[in-house]
């Protein structure tokens, strides 16, 4: 059991990490939390249901490959979900930027939270949506537990794409750009960086990586419902403050561990308080260590 335990923590883990990375990368430039970035998970969960939908009434599903048909999908779902991240920072935050009551821009995000909400419950109905059965119902029986394909699909793919960030972040250009607008964005203004540019980029990216993520829990759950992202974007808000927000790496390290507590929380204990593992931790955690797991204390700026 504790090896089945920890299979389906590090699946879960890996879920929440990617949707954390979104959070974490907003912070970490704008110093803002981005409380509809849940949603712009439970969006590219439906805009990769809308895609497969679409295969199904032309008929393609039955002549594409289904490997192809899986990358189609998410691909879909991420250009997709990336413009309306961009949508999003034009219209709720951009014009809100410079103002220096912080709780401002937050409730724009808990408004645009909300409105994402009702429009997929409006658009998609307020019922579960059944996620296809794309992947076999194949696995590895190793030590008494089972280790699915769609389970080692989750946990390669986000791997590989945390660390096409990580390099994206470190090595490029671009990320250059980021890491000099995350440290003073009135300087890199006028070293030359388009700011504007670069912070829409950082939400396309962190919203497209949401998709990818919202993809991998609808195919593994097998449902998509309208209010699916407030829970998991909690969680994943939860999993970059306790790897330390505005940390990348900790952001990756705080979905695992959340994944691994809980999972472990509901096996060992009881499910139906699983919730309350993960949010204990994060208090635990910050008790002893506010800046996270990972975070470093910054003196303010002055």
């Amino acid at each position: 059991m504790f090896l089945q335990q920890l299979v389906n923590g590090i699946t879960l883990g890996a879920v929440y990490a990617l949707i954390a990375l979104g959070y974490t990368m907003v912070y970490g430039i704008l110093e803002l939390i981005n409380f509809a970035h849940g949603e712009i998970f439970m969006m590219g969960s439906f805009f990769g249901l809308l895609f497969w939908w679409i295969l199904e009434m032309t008929g393609l599903s039955k002549v594409i490959p289904i490997p192809l048909a899986i990358f189609l999908m998410f691909m879909f779902s991420m250009i997709a979900t990336a413009f309306l991240g961009a949508l999003l920072e034009f219209i709720a935050y951009r014009p809100l930027r410079s103002v220096t009551n912080r709780l401002i821009p937050l409730i724009s995000a808990l408004g645009a939270s909300i409105f994402l909400q009702n429009f997929a419950m409006l658009t998609f109905g307020s019922t579960n949506r059944v996620y296809p059965a794309i992947f076999p119902d194949f696995g590895w029986d190793i030590l008494h537990a089972r280790i699915s394909l769609i389970q080692i699909f989750i946990f390669t793919t986000c791997i590989l794409m945390m660390l096409g960030l990580t390099l994206l972040v470190n090595k490029t250009k671009l990320g250059r750009s980021m890491r000099a607008v995350a440290q003073d964005y009135v300087t890199a203004s006028l070293m030359g960086i388009r700011v504007n540019r670069i912070i829409t980029i950082t939400f396309m990216i962190g919203s497209s990586l949401a998709a990818a993520a919202g993809v991998m829990y609808g195919m593994y759950y097998g449902v998509a419902k309208f209010d699916m992202g407030y829970l998991a974007g909690l969680k994943a808000f939860t999993a970059a403050v306790l790897g330390g927000i505005g940390n990348i790496p900790g952001a990756m390290l705080g979905g695992f561990c959340l994944g691994i507590i809980e999972s472990f929380g509901a096996g060992y204990i009881s499910s139906e308080y699983k919730d309350m593992f993960a949010f204990l931790m994060l208090l635990f955690i910050l008790l002893l260590r506010p800046s996270g797991l990972l975070g470093q204390q910054v003196p303010d700026k002055v």
